[in-house]
């Protein structure tokens, strides 16, 4: 009985990359989308990948990004995967390596219960090219998972998660149900379930 649901954001509740649709608004969105593509497939540490990505960003409005994340294209089926998922009373959380600017706004349409991510520091209206967060590291989201069952008193047999790229993999340890959204090789290797139709609703079968 799955009793708590953990999300990936970027191209899993979300469709794409919160920081490539921002690169693209500064500029600089080839370089920052091939580092996107290597990270998530696992070639590089997760932690210098977004690091690196982020100060890029330097000197990107405020403004803009606010615009930006207002209006992220959700994935098909996530307003009604999350609805199911929240009448059965399964806890439903997101964990992003992407950032609160976006998760934030999905939590308000979405109606999930809560979020982990990064945050972009600013400064005098602009982007500082700086991130810290919660979801800095490869291994965050499984740290994050363990203290989230302590708190909640749920175990890895009544959790599920769902991710698409390499950063997804430590949350795998600790569920039960792993599905690979239209996933990288890395990480539907880890699943349980790979589902490759960009519809969150074929999940529904599988709760």
């Amino acid at each position: 009985m799955i009793k708590l649901c953990v999300f990936d954001f970027d191209s899993t509740l979300m469709d794409g990359e919160t920081i490539d649709f921002l690169a693209q608004a500064h500029g600089v969105g080839d370089e920052v989308s091939a580092i996107t593509k290597r990270a998530m497939a696992g070639e590089l540490d997760f932690f210098e990948s977004l690091t690196k990505r982020v100060s890029l960003l330097k000197g990107l409005s405020v403004e803009k990004v606010d615009e930006i994340c207002e209006n992220l294209p959700l994935m098909p089926g996530a307003f009604e995967l999350i609805a199911h998922l929240k009448s059965k009373g399964i806890k439903v959380v997101v964990f992003s390596g992407g950032f609160h600017a976006g998760t934030d706004r999905a939590q308000a349409k979405l109606k999930f219960d809560a979020s982990f991510a990064n945050i972009l520091h600013s400064k005098d209206g602009a982007l500082s090219g700086l991130v810290g967060g919660e979801m800095m590291f490869g291994f965050s989201k499984g740290a994050m998972m363990q203290n989230l069952q302590n708190l909640l008193g749920i175990s890895k047999d009544e959790t599920m998660s769902v991710g698409d790229g390499a950063n997804d993999i430590s949350m795998f340890e600790y569920s039960s149900l792993k599905i690979a959204f239209c996933a990288k090789e890395i990480l539907r290797a880890k699943a349980t379930h790979c589902i490759d139709k960009k519809d969150l609703r074929e999940i529904i079968n599988l709760v």
